[in-house]
């Protein structure tokens, strides 16, 4: 089963550091790739206000993560791109959800997306899961991931239920049916990326912050593990719909 897959790049970084390295949509399917090395991969530039004319166009989908937030609504693309969220959903097509992705899928079925009042979570992050699902083979008891985030899911939208979190983020993953699935962390992240924006945020987020975030990368990314399990997501999500 080759699959077409939309890579929905909402990441609308101009900055001269964003220029330096792949955008968001191609790292997501460099991921992919090492998995699927057949399947059709094409970012679709949502942050320019592009959307496909039918959830049905695409076999699955990717919403990438984002320096935006969901919550601005001057942000002109938005507001239809969370039109074509609940779109995909109404048609059960496979979607998944990465940091902006997995707060906008939340805000556009009536969950709830608020600024941590203790500021960013960078660096690492682990997932513990509390349940483990069936595309995620091999199963692990907690993942540690690329972090990036000063707003996150408070609020659960009707019908989903919580995978995973930790103390700073307790609502880290979370499924919709059988066709949805969400994170708020980054796969698609290098250590070599994170490390460049950590030394890229110095002056821009305090000392203590980016000293925390630069030790935690002490933690081995999971990223290989995860573009597995997303990949099988797919498969799944597809089987289930038949």
């Amino acid at each position: 089963m080759n699959l077409r897959i939309a890579i929905l790049l909402t990441n609308d970084d101009k900055s001269a550091f964003a220029a330096e390295f792949p955008n968001d949509g191609q790292k997501v399917a460099d991921l992919l790739k090492k998995h699927r090395p057949r399947w059709i991969f094409e970012t679709v530039p949502v942050k320019d206000g592009v959307l496909p004319t039918s959830p049905l166009d695409f076999d699955g989908y990717v919403i990438t993560g984002s320096p935006a937030s969901v919550n601005d609504d001057r942000l002109v693309w938005l507001i239809p791109f969370l039109d074509f969220i609940r779109q995909i959903h109404a048609a059960k097509q496979p979607l998944i959800g990465l940091c902006f992705g997995h707060q906008a899928v939340a805000r556009a079925l009536g969950g709830q997306v608020s600024r941590h009042a203790e500021g960013w979570g960078l660096g690492t992050a682990t997932t513990y899961w509390r349940k483990k699902s069936p595309w995620m083979q091999p199963a692990l008891a907690a993942t540690t991931l690329m972090a990036a985030h000063n707003e996150q899911v408070t609020q659960l939208p009707d019908g989903a239920e919580c995978l995973g979190g930790n103390d700073f983020c307790p609502i880290a993953s979370m499924q919709m049916g059988q066709h949805i699935w969400t994170t708020q962390y980054h796969p698609e992240m290098s250590l070599k990326f994170m490390q460049a924006l950590l030394s890229h945020l110095k002056g821009k987020l305090d000392a203590g912050t980016l000293e925390n975030a630069m030790v935690s990368l002490s933690q081995m990314s999971d990223a290989s593990l995860w573009g597995r399990w997303m990949v099988q997501f797919m498969e799944y999500a597809r089987d289930a719909k038949k």
